[in-house]
């Protein structure tokens, strides 16, 4: 079997931001196509949030465009395939980040499984992945080991890489998420499938 070309793709993300969990799964379907090398950079999108979560008004958008976004969340959530629950409340997501920046020790498929399921657990289970003892949860059913995920929130190391996801944002002029960077192409948002692939095919040209 002729092995697939590796595909360096960067992705600026957040795990309370539903578009980039449609995002995530828009780019796994390259996969057919390309060995992926994924380097997740994570931006906390909303610092202002209270860890026990908040009301979703708290985000202060207009009722015309809170149902804007719900349309396109339907709409992109249906051609992926994907259950997404709208979310009851918003929450702060630093512990989160923090958590999945200390998963990337644990290896490839460990990490996936953080990775997929602290996403799955806000938008699919609605369950608070603010709280510290819901991520203690998720990320010993993904197979992290106990005192790494302690170390996600003590270690100065793991909050140097969050604030260096954000100077690396920055060079890119990346103020939102989800943002995937292909070469010197930066897409921002979910866009459709076939713009994610000429991305990739024009990254692959010689």
């Amino acid at each position: 079997m002729t092995a697939l070309p590796e595909l360096k793709v960067t992705v600026y993300s957040d795990y309370i931001c539903p578009f980039c969990y449609l995002g995530h799964h828009r780019l796994q379907k390259l996969k057919d196509s390309y060995e992926l090398k994924i380097n997740w950079c994570f931006l906390e999108i909303h610092p202002e949030l209270s860890a026990q979560g908040d009301d979703i008004e708290a985000l202060d958008y207009s009722s015309e465009h809170w149902q804007q976004l719900l349309t396109n969340l339907r709409r992109i959530a249906e051609e992926e395939g994907v259950t997404l629950n709208e979310p009851a409340f918003i929450t702060n997501s630093r512990d989160a980040l923090l958590l999945a920046e200390a998963g990337k020790q644990c290896g490839r498929e460990i990490f996936y499984r953080l990775h997929e399921a602290l996403f799955a657990a806000y938008f699919v289970d609605g369950r608070n992945i603010g709280s510290r003892d819901v991520l203690r949860d998720i990320a010993a059913d993904s197979g992290v080991d106990a005192h790494l995920i302690e170390s996600a929130w003590t270690d100065d190391a793991f909050a140097q890489r969050l604030s260096g996801n954000y100077h690396s944002a920055r060079q890119h002029d990346i103020e939102s998420v989800p943002a995937f960077v292909f070469g010197n192409r930066v897409i921002n948002g979910v866009l459709p499938e076939t713009e994610f692939r000429r991305a990739a095919r024009d990254m692959n040209r010689p």
